[in-house]
């Protein structure tokens, strides 16, 4: 086991230059991977079709996963020992502070750890010095069966360890500051101990398997080393990382990291950086692709239902990314917490002056028809907010988990989902480079409770200058001014065939005397659609006709309000919202 003194003479610059070795060996890597694919394969695929050509691209394929595979592997390395010398350096200041303490009073300090004070006071019976005597750290540096001392008065043992426990009052005047000694070594040494078995631990999974093939088990290797390594270094990365500062704060602390530091935490701790809001959008794409390739791994060896349809959301996410698009796609968060989450923009939302951020309803989760169909919507949006003003970025967002069937009565998913909305807005706004960007806040079905409930908070929902609700069961609120974004800011769609929209609350339930009142009330507050809302109702067509009369689904009109093909009207008029055109909208009468 480590002991003071080895703590105290560590040389612990020999754990940082080692760091910055593997550092080095990571970004190598790195280069050389991004040289193969973007210097020599991309263009051999695109300019030769000869099967020679093929096989030739195949194998510089397989070359730029050994890359990256060394990249990912040594940066792990890299990260497990900053962060072991890391800890080791602050126990060993505290250690250090607690020896020079004892020397600055006379103290001793014995090979256990124990600290000797001197005898100090008067007994006013006897007319003596009170004796001196010996201590232990409470947190318990002394060694089972290690010899005590033998002599001395008022010693203090560690219970459980072998000799008298209990605290003891002393007269000494000199007893209080070594026993505050004592304990300080004792738990510089215990969490200098622990630190060394974690990341020993963790430096032990870091092994490659023999050959150079690099395949999914391997990259579930690597997953499973990630996951151990972000374990291991969690009071290195509290003690470093803003995780409780705003999205703001988090900003100016990642605004002010070398670029050697960003490194380091982009390669070891992808799935951290990737999920900070307030982080840069092309930082956390860099961190969440990194992060998808190793969920995709991790996913393959569960076959659990939900792990299935989570590794085909993903595997369609990654499929859009690899396609590229037009404006580019960007991964701002994934994740297989709860039914997954996942965050997808098209276009920069950093760079763009328009911003949309739209939370999806009803029965979503990250599974194939997320990545086909609700990320579609987002690619819908764009395309026609930019026809208005080309600096637009649309978002998805799927940061909650948006409720089933048996689940779709209750605010509950809402509430919980609202505070991480309101904080991803959050980031969106200090990261945005424009002084003063317009954003845009969608829920569609439920999507719109959670909005509604965000909205409804102190401050409403950070940055956001429009809200836009369609096919809405309700917001929780009675009124559009309870949103928090002023008169006139507030847009709602019902198309005429979207049976969502008509879902009523507790309307019949409560007898003739109250139905008037009632006749506006669906599941969650008045509905936005109506006159006594006060939201601008946007034109929506009608949109197809449900179940079997259309043949195109259940609800077909309430999946439809993105869609230019089944509701040119309300698609249109979502892109001039997004676009900072409002003035512009067409508008039909509320109910």
């Amino acid at each position: 086991m480590l002991t003071w003194q080895q703590l105290r003479d560590l040389k612990l610059e020999t754990l940082s230059h080692a760091g910055d070795g593997w550092g080095a060996a990571s970004r190598h890597a790195d280069s050389g991977r991004e040289r193969i694919e973007g210097e020599i394969s991309g263009p051999l695929r695109k300019t030769q079709e000869s099967e020679a050509a093929q096989a030739a691209v195949k194998r510089l394929r397989r070359l730029g996963d050994n890359y990256h595979y060394i990249q990912a592997e040594c940066g792990l390395i890299r990260g497990t020992l900053d962060g072991l010398a890391a800890e080791l350096t602050t126990q060993r200041r505290a250690l250090t502070e607690a020896l020079d303490d004892a020397a600055a009073l006379g103290h001793t300090v014995d090979v256990n750890g124990a600290v000797t004070y001197p005898a100090g006071g008067k007994n006013e019976q006897t007319g003596q010095e009170y004796p001196g005597g010996t201590v232990y750290g409470e947190d318990g540096t002394f060694t089972p069966g290690s010899a005590a001392p033998s002599s001395g008065t008022n010693r203090l043992y560690q219970p459980g360890l072998g000799d008298v426990g209990g605290k003891v009052e002393v007269p000494n005047p000199h007893y209080a500051k070594a026993r505050e000694i004592a304990n300080s070594i004792s738990l510089a040494v215990l969490r200098a101990r622990s630190a060394d078995d974690r990341y020993s631990a963790a430096l032990a999974k870091l092994k490659a398997a023999a050959g150079l093939t690099v395949d999914a088990k391997t990259w579930a290797d690597v997953a499973s080393d990630t996951d151990s390594v972000s374990s291991s270094a969690l009071p290195y990365l509290a003690d470093r990382v803003p995780l409780d500062k705003t999205p703001a704060e988090r900003k100016d602390w990642w605004d002010h990291l070398s670029a050697d530091e960003r490194d380091e935490y982009l390669s070891a701790f992808p799935g951290l950086i990737g999920g900070l809001d307030g982080i840069p959008a092309t930082t956390r794409d860099d961190a969440n692709r990194e992060n998808l390739k190793l969920l995709i791994a991790q996913l393959g060896g569960r076959h659990d239902d939900v792990s299935k349809a989570q590794l085909e959301g993903m595997k369609g996410i990654q499929a859009k990314l690899d396609a590229g698009s037009n404006p580019p796609m960007f991964l701002l968060g994934i994740g297989d917490e709860g039914n997954g989450r996942a965050i997808v923009s098209y276009g920069n939302p950093d760079t763009a002056k328009n911003v949309s951020t739209y939370v999806p309803g009803l029965g979503t989760a990250l599974d194939a028809d997320f990545a086909d169909d609700t990320v579609r919507r987002a690619f819908q949006t764009v395309k026609g907010a930019r026809k208005y003003d080309q600096s637009t970025a649309s978002i998805v967002w799927l940061g909650y988990d948006a409720p089933g069937l048996a689940e779709v009565a209750s605010s509950g998913n809402a509430e919980k989902g609202a505070p991480d909305y309101r904080n991803f807005m959050e980031g969106v706004e200090a990261t945005n480079e424009h002084k003063d960007p317009h954003i845009t806040a969608i829920g569609h079905s439920y999507g719109s409770l959670l909005v509604g409930t965000a909205a409804r908070q102190h401050g409403g929902i950070p940055g956001a200058d429009d809200i836009v609700l369609l096919g809405s069961p309700g917001t929780g609120a009675q009124r559009a001014d309870e949103l928090n974004v002023g008169k006139g800011h507030v847009f709602s769609a019902s198309a005429g065939n979207d049976p969502v929209t008509w879902l009523p609350g507790a309307h019949g339930l409560l007898g003739p005397a109250v139905d008037t009142y009632m006749d506006d009330q669906r599941w969650f507050g008045r509905d936005p659609a109506s006159k006594e809302f006060g939201a601008v109702r946007i034109e929506s067509g009608d949109g197809p006709l449900p179940l079997y009369l259309s043949g195109e689904g259940p609800t077909p009109a309430h999946s439809g309000y993105f869609d230019p093909d089944r509701n040119p009207s309300a698609a249109n008029n979502i892109a001039k919202i997004v676009a900072g055109r409002s003035d512009n909208v067409t508008t039909e009468v509320p109910r």
